[in-house]
């Protein structure tokens, strides 16, 4: 390894909390990045780190701040962001189809109930039906949900635009979701 893991942290910290959307890294609604992009800018400048450095400072650095979390392929950092989009939303006309990820195990009530937020402020949707799948394997066998977002829209569901590749709903009733 090129970098102590002290280093490695704070540089952790730079990118997570307010360079991400500089460096071009796609940041879900919660705050999460892919590790290997995330690995990808630490390498440019430092080509010898690798993903287990990245979860050794991740896990030893400050144990007590919980300064970020890791779930699977993905890492974020906890608080401390200066980022927009996870500030302000824009309400917008959202594509024809959008994804949801989630699990085997909550698909039969997601599909009788619609999409709730749960604990978050909204629901988290994508067009990308890959990304989706990987936003729903944080959290077991991963399954996705479609979202007939243009009938949705047309029966007073509103969208938000929270990046290039998230959007957001307060709720997204069953009669607009399939399997």
């Amino acid at each position: 390894m090129s970098m102590e893991l002290k280093a490695l942290s704070k540089q952790l910290s730079w990118i997570l909390r307010h360079e991400a959307e500089r460096l071009h890294l796609v940041i879900d609604p919660e705050g999460y990045v892919r590790l290997d992009a995330v690995l990808g800018v630490i390498r440019r400048d430092h080509p010898q780190v690798s993903e287990a450095d990245i979860r050794a400072a991740v896990e030893q650095v400050s144990q007590r701040k919980q300064r970020f979390s890791i779930a699977g392929e993905w890492i974020r950092a906890n608080y401390g962001h200066s980022l927009a989009t996870r500030v302000a939303q824009e309400v917008a006309s959202a594509p024809d189809e959008l994804f949801h990820g989630t699990t085997v195990a909550a698909l039969e009530a997601i599909l009788r109930e619609g999409l709730r937020p749960m604990q978050r402020q909204y629901v988290h949707l994508t067009p990308d039906a890959d990304l989706a799948r990987s936003v729903g394997s944080r959290h077991g066998k991963p399954c996705l949900v479609r979202v007939d977002a243009r009938q949705a829209q047309a029966a007073g569901v509103v969208f938000y635009c929270a990046n290039r590749s998230f959007w957001l709903a307060e709720q997204v009733p069953a009669a607009f979701l399939r399997a």
